[in-house]
């Protein structure tokens, strides 16, 4: 699809204008409570609704304009990295608390990282987009990458990787710490002070510096998943943003449901297999190899698909769990 570049720049533009509107709604600079204010339940469930009423009429325009194919591409992408961000909310809780980050100010710090995971998709958009075009067998290693991707979601799992992680004793923070004193407490929003005439870091700087590595390990796994659905980068960049967008609101809506969501990583999984596998029979495809090509309409019933068997399942689960542990709770009292 070939778009204009001023497109591109209304594009852009207009999801730094709502960005901008989100937070300046968000803190109520015209409240007569000053500072910032917890992010409620209520409140993230309606701007959740609304960032994805958003992302789907984008699609549907998309559709439009650009035709089936272009908004099938679009939809199979933005479901892929939206089931991504979901799992990635686990991180970002794990890190929340982590640090101790009071509520808040967890939904600026989420806004950082959006805004930062947004610029390093969009520079490997662009690297990923140049691959591409200079070396089609790219989609080999691509292929291969999401495969690994796949199993390392679900050994992680299993293994319980991610909860035994310190998110404070990250490189990249020790790296910081070596060159600067830091603050016990939290500083409101700043990320430096100076006491007894010097200058400390704050743990809020800490959190940004840990969220920004932690959106470059995501970027490096999204973006060969949705490259393997489609090679268009407006398409590519867009799917992007619109999925990460409402992502604080969903850490917020979610945060009191992370274990239920039991299945979320088997889901993915199979997501990153499925991609994985299509990549190399494309690339098969293209070589002259008789293969089936897997084609955009399959790949996105297969994803939807997918994530509705996994949040069915964690759902009757929990719903299951619940149950049992109120019987031996019975049991127990009586």
């Amino acid at each position: 699809m070939n778009v204009p570049l001023w497109v591109w720049a209304a594009t852009i533009a207009a999801m730094i204008l709502i960005l901008t509107l989100d937070l300046i709604i968000v803190d109520h600079p015209w409240s007569k409570t000053k500072g910032p204010k917890e992010f409620g339940i209520k409140q993230a469930a309606w701007w959740a609704v609304f960032y994805i009423g958003i992302a789907v009429v984008f699609g549907l325009g998309l559709m439009y304009f650009g035709g089936a194919t272009s908004g099938a591409e679009y939809f199979a992408g933005f479901v892929t990295e939206k089931s991504l961000s979901i799992d990635n909310l686990f991180v970002f809780y794990l890190l929340m608390t982590a640090f101790a980050v009071p509520k808040k100010y967890q939904h600026e710090v989420l806004l950082v990282g959006i805004v930062l995971a947004i610029i390093m998709r969009g520079i490997f958009i662009v690297l990923g987009a140049q691959v591409i075009n200079a070396w089609s067998e790219v989609f080999y290693l691509f292929g291969v990458f999401l495969i690994y991707t796949g199993y390392k979601i679900v050994r992680d799992h299993v293994k319980g990787d991610e909860e035994e992680k310190d998110f404070t004793q990250t490189p990249a923070v020790r790296l910081v710490k070596r060159f600067w004193p830091v603050t016990d407490d939290y500083h409101g929003a700043k990320l430096t002070v100076k006491l007894d005439g010097r200058r400390h870091v704050t743990p809020m700087l800490l959190v940004i510096v840990a969220i920004g590595v932690i959106d470059l390990v995501f970027a490096v796994d999204s973006i060969p998943a949705i490259f393997g659905l489609t090679q268009d980068a407006y398409i590519v960049f867009t799917a992007n943003a619109f999925a990460l967008m409402g992502l604080r609101q969903l850490y917020f809506l979610l945060a009191g449901l992370m274990d239920r969501l039991a299945y979320i990583s088997w889901g993915l999984s199979a997501i990153m297999v499925f991609i994985g596998v299509k990549m190399i029979l494309h690339a098969l495809h293209e070589n002259g190899v008789h293969v089936i090509d897997i084609g955009i309409g399959t790949s996105l019933t297969v994803i939807i698909g997918i994530m509705t068997i996994t949040v069915i399942g964690s759902l009757i689960k929990s719903r299951s769990d619940s149950k049992k542990q109120a019987e031996s709770e019975a049991i127990e009292g009586s």
